[in-house]
């Protein structure tokens, strides 16, 4: 299982805490929902993927150091 520092994984909770809403900006994957799609963070797990409910119905976690999102003001 591949580990990230505390101190990076407390960042980025505080960061994407539960119910902030973001929006995709990159995904490696072919079931990825389209970039721009919104949506609400609902968690994030202790490999650092921020778990999101898609707006397009899609629940694929934003892999922390692959894939980006960013929140919305």
């Amino acid at each position: 299982m591949f580990l990230i520092d505390k101190e990076i994984l407390d960042k980025l909770k505080k960061e994407y805490p539960e119910g902030a809403r973001v929006e995709l900006l990159q995904m490696d994957d072919s079931a990825a929902p389209p970039i721009s799609t919104k949506g609400t963070v609902i968690g994030i797990d202790d490999i650092g993927t921020i778990h999101i409910n898609w707006d397009n119905g899609s629940s694929l976690g934003v892999v922390y150091g692959k894939d980006r999102c960013q929140i919305i003001k």
